[in-house]
């Protein structure tokens, strides 16, 4: 399944927000340097849908905080 993401990084609280089918914003505490908020998203999505984080794949946007993610459910 395949999902669309923004991500807020260095905030105030790790949360997670459906906008959308299939939309979603993210805040994440670590900070938007050397793919930290990335793996943040990354971790914070396989607990909000219950899988092991190999199963969560970014599939662009690894720069920009918008995202795609392909996740294996």
């Amino acid at each position: 399944m395949k999902i669309s993401v923004r991500v807020k990084p260095s905030a105030s609280a790790e949360r997670i927000e459906k906008l959308s089918d299939g939309e979603y914003l993210i805040r994440v505490r670590a900070p938007a340097k050397e793919n930290k908020a990335n793996e943040a998203a990354i971790a914070a999505l396989s607990r909000f849908f219950g899988v092991s984080k190999t199963k969560v794949k970014l599939v662009s946007g690894s720069t920009s905080r918008n995202k795609i993610f392909d996740i294996e459910i």
